[in-house]
């Protein structure tokens, strides 16, 4: 019922959008018939505070920084774009809501987000009934684009609104379990946060890792919000394990691992994305030392097509941590910009009043050289780029150790 309702919401808002486009051309404009005075607004949905904001305000200021450049080059003559940044606090039910907020403002033509999958899995009926794309800058759970069954190797899309730059935990997974293993670890406790995310990684690593000839010493699993993990610290060093691995974010992570370190058990730590962030650093302080952590695409701060993002990003005091997903936010809100471009060309210089659909065929067709890497997505939605790195906190900062792809 209430997947139900929610379609019936979204197809009223569609109604109502339609109306008002067709006034306004798919943007607010100053007056004229062409795109002279037009102004498009790029959504964002992220955690902005609260849980995960480090990562979600990286999110917002990378569109910022892209959107910014687009207008100062005159990327679109005519259009002037803006940001609309929405708070969803890593809840589901608040995205959902943004959603709903973004479709009903006719000046959106496309969203950057979210950060978690769960939340996206509450959104993408609503982009997917407005003909509003969606790009992910970080969204991993293999579902979201390839169906409830991928893993049996039936993929099926979903959501044709629905994109993202960041590769899936399918890879990243088991590109975290190939190097343990290869890194010596035999025994692997694995711990998730229940979460679409982290319980999907975990499930993922402990398949690979056990393929792959190690052993699971263990399973358990925490609730976001949790702080005391006393007891899943006993059942860990009472396992045997020589690596715990962790599905969730940084937040639970890097408490269970300074307290896990602090009662005497010195293995390390290993997450995915999640946990890469400066702050898993800083709150989890010298307990951190050797952890690991995966993550998307190559490391941005090495990167000679990003310096110039890291300079402005900097120059600007702006919070968050850029180095996570702000390249990869960079890129998407650049798709979506060129395919803006591409759609006011091909129209005259006007922004026609069916934008938003014509937007998700060009963002399906994007094919560029981004700052954090080439740009183009499959049939799914899915980035063709499936680097992946593992960092190591060595001397209290995340450095890299290996780049590449998984190769299963």
């Amino acid at each position: 019922m209430r997947h139900r309702s929610l379609l019936v919401l979204s197809i009223a808002l569609t109604g109502a959008l339609t109306v008002t486009a067709c006034g306004s051309r798919g943007g607010s404009k100053s007056g004229g018939d062409s795109a002279s005075g037009t102004t498009v607004t790029i959504g964002v949905d992220a955690p902005l505070s609260g849980q995960n904001s480090a990562t979600g305000l990286g999110i917002q200021y990378g569109v910022q920084i892209a959107v910014d450049d687009a207008n100062k080059n005159k990327t679109v003559p005519g259009v002037t774009f803006k940001v609309k940044a929405l708070d969803d606090q890593a809840q589901p039910a608040t995205g959902q809501q943004n959603a709903t907020s973004l479709v009903a403002d006719s000046s959106v033509l496309g969203v950057v987000g979210p950060l978690n999958s769960g939340v996206a899995q509450s959104m993408q009926q609503v982009f997917e009934t407005a003909n509003l794309v969606e790009i992910s800058p970080s969204n991993t759970n293999p579902a979201l684009t390839q169906g409830p069954n991928w893993a049996s190797g039936t993929k099926v899309r979903g959501y044709k609104t629905y994109f993202r730059t960041a590769t899936t935990d399918a890879l990243q997974g088991a590109y975290a379990a190939q190097y343990a293993s290869g890194s010596g670890k035999k025994n692997a406790f694995v711990v998730d946060d229940k979460q679409t995310y982290g319980a999907g990684l975990a499930g993922i690593f402990k398949d690979a890792f056990a393929k792959d000839g190690g052993a699971i010493a263990g399973t358990d699993h925490v609730s976001t919000g949790d702080k005391d993990f006393s007891t899943l610290v006993t059942k860990i060093k009472s396992s045997g394990a020589d690596m715990l691995y962790y599905g969730g974010q940084y937040d639970e992570a890097s408490l269970l691992s300074k307290q896990l370190k602090a009662a005497g058990d010195n293995i390390p730590l290993m997450g995915g994305d999640g946990i890469f962030s400066a702050t898993y650093i800083s709150v989890g302080g010298t307990g951190t030392e050797g952890d690991l952590a995966t993550s998307v695409g190559s490391p941005v701060d090495g990167l000679a097509t990003a310096q110039d993002f890291i300079s402005k990003y900097k120059a600007a005091k702006y919070p968050g941590d850029y180095g996570t997903y702000g390249g990869y936010s960079y890129d998407a809100a650049t798709a979506i910009i060129k395919a803006i471009g591409n759609v006011v060309a091909a129209n005259g210089g006007k922004v026609p009043s069916d934008a938003r659909a014509k937007v998700v065929d060009g963002v399906q067709k994007a094919d560029f050289d981004g700052i954090a890497g080439h740009v183009s997505f499959d049939q799914f939605g899915d980035t063709n780029n499936k680097q992946l790195t593992v960092y190591q906190v060595t001397g209290g900062k995340w450095v890299s150790v290996k780049t590449g792809a998984y190769t299963g």
